[in-house]
């Protein structure tokens, strides 16, 4: 029998503003050493000891969610040029092979990358990015190999499957080609992963002989990459949590230097694309939803309103056409799309999406004169499917829909969108779907997962995992709390920094909508958030352990204050514009208020799971090993406080599409263990 492991504790702790910040387990953060290791694969092996009266049930929950999905099947391909690109899945293998065709009949299949040879020997791989060059005879791709988010770029001669000899290392996902094919953009990391730098390379040459074109000194800004519709131009961006600023430049001339559209003013977020002679920018300056300008290519920095601000709608994204522009817009928690001519303002219609509860988001649409525009689209019960619209006639053509294998019918299921009112009148919108024979008597298990930070929407989107728990009974609620952007930007500005509470208060009060209606009862509601949402998971397990009888949290950060006091960690200092300054102490005081880490107390606590990533560069493994260990020394109940640290995974958690499905098998299990069904 193994027990419980208890890590040593000291009396290690920081002074701030006058406030002695305590921290037992500071020397969990010595990465490596054997000690933490030791402790570190202890709590695995209990968690797995705990667990193992699951092991059939994962098992079979594995069966299941790997069952539902065709592992032979391919993606609707899209036109480049005169080929159609798409990729696909073979059955029994974990990645994408990424292939082409010519867009005649009878043309034959070309594998231009098999994510699966790249993967082998690799506990983990990401395929970052693919971009091929304008002429197609080059590809250029990112990988990383340990879950470090330190991508490498290669690329491969489609001509004679030769790799180039030049890797550049150290590098984002981001890629932009030259139109001569023989010259592309990217960005270089610095040792906290920000995007720092843009560098041109060219091909067959060494990677310190790259040329540097934009070096980005302030360390709240992370830079970023574009292009436009039409390939004429090459976008920089360089970005923080509450301002930006976009450089433009020639994609025909590899000598040229970037140009700065509007230069940087605090507060102001903008970003461009471009088609023929336009800029199109979706601009807040005087418009906390964003607005739509435009202005002439010779004279970027002079600007003209073309679609105003409106309170109740945010604009997302742009695709300008010859005579038209196509705009993502969300309104009421739900993304439309507005079909807008560019000649008249009044002329502009929606296309009609077949359900009142969904998700759209747009594809890749390379053909910059093409008539048909892919969107790809999804519900809480209708798998991810791609259309065509076609602009002419405004018809939406059904082109292919995920097929879910075993016996799922939509029919069965029913999604309602639902609002829990919290102070001053304000309406939170949760998305519940279950199966329509759910009996709402308040007995039903109930699921209900939560981010609300960065201004990040939880989509309405489809979950064939999901359905695991649908079939046992439970009730599967999105909440749409704010910090997150679900219902505009001022939903998100009003769960940040000093509004930061508000998140966790409209969980809470969710929880109670569901609990009041029938829908669950508090010992039968399960609950799941990660990274930012996982501080969500620490803050209300702390506020209202009542509420909650198990909690997942995933890569969850919850050591606020220290995290956010070292600014040699990745992304703090960009990360003040979202929850604070500590070295303020009004910042401060309100931060350490909430923080998970710092407000454990003596109280019975719920159920909880938290999973952590070795090599997470986002939230640091030591954050949820201590919180474990100070909650599982405070806590009054007899509740399953686990840890299970993974260590051939970062952030994002396992890169293969069945090992992932494993990882959700062991927290759908831990759920199911501790909520009757």
């Amino acid at each position: 029998m193994i027990q419980q492991p208890t890590p040593r504790k000291t009396d290690f702790s920081t002074i701030v503003h006058g406030y002695a910040l305590a921290d037992p387990y500071h020397w969990l953060k010595q990465k490596d050493t054997q000690e933490v290791l030791d402790y570190l694969h202890a709590d695995n092996a209990y968690m797995k000891q705990y667990m193992s009266s699951t092991e059939q049930l994962q098992e079979q929950l594995y069966a299941e969610m790997r069952g539902r999905i065709k592992e032979q099947d391919s993606t609707v391909p899209e036109k480049s040029g005169e080929y159609l690109y798409y990729s696909r899945t073979e059955e029994g293998k974990q990645y994408r092979i990424f292939c082409r065709k010519k867009d005649i009949s009878d043309s034959q299949e070309e594998v231009i990358l098999d994510a699966n040879l790249l993967a082998e020997g690799h506990p983990y791989f990401v395929l970052g990015n693919l971009k091929w060059s304008p002429d197609h005879r080059f590809i250029a791709y990112s990988c990383d190999m340990n879950g470090s988010e330190h991508f490498s770029i290669y690329v491969k001669d489609l001509t004679n499957g030769t790799i180039h000899p030049e890797v550049l290392h150290g590098a984002d996902t981001a890629i932009e080609w030259f139109q001569d094919s023989h010259a592309f953009l990217y960005l270089s990391l610095d040792s906290t992963r920000r995007a720092y730098k843009v560098l041109r390379h060219h091909l067959g040459t060494e990677q310190e002989t790259d040329v540097l074109l934009i070096h980005e000194t302030d360390e709240a800004f992370f830079l970023g990459l574009d292009s436009s519709r039409d390939g004429a131009y090459l976008f920089a961006d360089a970005s923080s949590k509450t301002t930006s600023e976009v450089w433009m430049m020639s994609a025909t001339d590899t000598n040229t230097e970037f140009l700065s559209i509007m230069g940087r003013t605090h507060n102001h977020e903008y970003s461009v694309t471009s088609y023929g002679s336009a800029l199109y920018i979706l601009s807040n300056d005087k418009a906390t939803n964003f607005r739509l300008m435009v202005a002439n290519i010779q004279t970027p920095s002079v600007w003209t309103q073309f679609i105003p601000h409106r309170p109740e709608t945010r604009l997302q994204w742009i695709f300008p056409y010859a005579t038209y522009i196509i705009i993502g817009e969300r309104t009421a928690g739900i993304t439309g799309m507005r079909i807008q001519s560019l000649s008249d303002i009044q002329d502009f219609h929606y296309p009609d999406f077949p359900e009142p509860v969904y998700e759209i988001y747009p594809g890749k649409n390379y053909e910059p004169d093409s008539e048909t525009f892919r969107i790809h689209y999804s519900s809480p019960i209708t798998p991810p499917s791609v259309y065509n619209y076609h602009i002419v006639n405004k018809h939406l053509e059904l082109l292919k829909r995920d097929t879910i294998k075993g016996d799922y019918n939509p029919e069965e299921y029913i999604t309602e969108r639902h609002y829990a009112e919290v102070e001053h009148g304000i309406k939170v919108p949760l998305t519940i779907t279950r199966k329509r024979n759910c009996v709402l008597n308040g007995q039903s298990p109930s699921f209900m997962i939560g981010y609300g930070s960065y201004g990040f929407s939880l989509p309405p989107s489809f979950s064939s995992s999901i359905i695991s728990l649908m079939d046992r009974g439970f009730i599967c609620v999105k909440a749409h709390i704010r910090g997150g952007g679900d219902m505009g930007e001022q939903w998100y500005l009003d769960g940040k920094l000093k509004y930061k509470k508000n998140t966790f208060t409209d969980f809470i009060a969710c929880a109670e909508y569901l609990i009041n209606n029938k829908f669950t009862s508090a010992d039968r509601l399960a609950v799941q958030g990660g990274s930012a949402g996982g501080l969500l998971m620490g803050a209300i397990a702390n506020m209202r352990p009542d509420l909650f009888a198990c909690i997942v949290a995933s890569v969850p950060f919850v050591d606020l204050m220290n995290t956010m006091l070292d600014s040699t960690l990745p992304l703090t200092i960009a990360e003040y514009e979202e929850w604070g300054n500590p070295n303020q102490q009004e910042d401060f005081e309100y931060m350490l208020s909430y923080s998970p880490y710092d407000n454990i107390s003596h109280q019975s606590y719920s159920h909880i799971l938290a999973i952590a990533g070795y090599h997470d560069q986002r939230v640091s493994y030591w954050e949820p090993a201590k919180w474990i260990a100070k909650l599982r020394d405070f806590s009054t109940s007899e509740s399953a406080i686990l840890l299970y640290t993974k260590f051939s995974a970062g952030h994002f958690g396992a890169s293969g599409r069945f090992d992932y499905l494993k990882e959700l098998a062991l927290e759908y299990a831990f759920i199911l263990k501790h909520i009757p069904n």
